[in-house]
């Protein structure tokens, strides 16, 4: 009885023994080694086997997945004084599990002292202005300086990010009304630049319409002219080749006389032929009395002008 029970006692010494000695590191993971306190090797994903008592694995394995860290709102005061709220994400990566384990205490702790100092420092030395446009500029910044500081510990900065950055409530307020402003007058040139675009259009427009039409009215009188001109050719010609008589003539300018008297200002008097002679006859004497008359008034002014001054006023 007592030999069963030895050996159940030694059967379970050496299962725990065999337990303590197999080690299984998962992927993504490295395992820190130590044997008797001290630093012996780094386990790589897979099965391992270990000296049980003697080998120590160091628990939480190491994680050689890539980590964010988010870091809460940090005041942090620009070059023009303004103090301003900024939150940040720290992505890195664990490159040597060794020098993660050992060259730090408290690794997440010291990255974010130190992503806070450096975010002060590289802030510090810009404007509220740069630092609000300047987001790229400063991520580049910060993850140069965090890489070199931390890789004596053992990981790689892959990037930060500045989640916010949130100004005073007084400047936000002014931001809103210089960009309310900004969007005003750009909303004004807008609208003054259609509607200069429209007086444009429209101005050529009616310079469009009125060349077409003034090219349309001397089409259109080009066009009459030429059926006037024409209409006159063929009334000419047929009165050439009809061969008219001049009583003919005559009737067709009896005809015509009413059309060319109707107007303001015309008058038109039938006279007849028989009266024509005597008519003329009349103007003629007319012309005659009145030579008559200005070769009399000639002379008389001629012989004043002869005779001397006593000699008129004797006569």
């Amino acid at each position: 009885m007592s030999s069963l029970i030895v050996a159940g006692v030694v059967l379970l010494f050496v299962v725990i023994v065999l337990l303590r000695a197999v080690r299984i590191v998962p992927q993504a993971s490295a395992g820190v080694l130590e044997r008797l306190g001290r630093y012996n090797r780094t386990l790589e994903p897979g099965l391992h086997f270990i000296i049980p008592f003697l080998d120590k694995l160091r628990r939480p394995l190491v994680d050689l997945r890539e980590q964010v860290v988010t870091f809460p709102p940090q005041p942090v005061i620009t070059e023009d004084n303004v103090t301003i709220s900024i939150d940040t994400v720290f992505y890195f990566t664990i490159t040597d599990p060794f020098r993660s384990t050992y060259e730090v205490a408290n690794l997440l702790l010291a990255v974010e002292q130190l992503t806070i100092t450096t975010l002060r420092n590289v802030i510090g030395s810009l404007s509220l202005e740069e630092a609000l446009t300047s987001r790229d500029r400063i991520n580049a910044d910060l993850r140069i300086v965090l890489d070199e500081a931390t890789e004596r510990w053992g990981i790689r900065v892959n990037r930060i990010e500045l989640k916010s950055i949130d100004p005073p409530r007084t400047i936000q307020d002014a931001m809103e009304k210089q960009m309310r402003a900004e969007r005003d007058k750009r909303a004004a040139i807008l609208n003054a630049e259609g509607e200069k675009q429209s007086q444009i259009l429209t101005a050529e427009g009616e310079r469009q319409s009125n060349i077409l039409r003034a090219e349309g009215e001397r089409e259109a009188k080009i066009l009459r002219a030429q059926g006037e001109a024409e209409a006159t050719r063929q009334t000419f010609a047929a009165i050439h080749d009809g061969n008219p008589t001049p009583d003919l003539l005559t009737y067709q300018y009896l005809q015509a006389l009413p059309k060319v008297a109707d107007g303001a200002g015309m008058t038109l008097m039938m006279v007849p032929s028989d009266a024509l002679p005597a008519m003329g006859a009349v103007s003629a004497l007319g012309a005659g009395f009145q030579a008559g008359q200005d070769v009399q008034r000639t002379s008389s002014k001629d012989d004043g002008k002869s005779l001397p001054r006593g000699e008129r006023s004797e006569q």
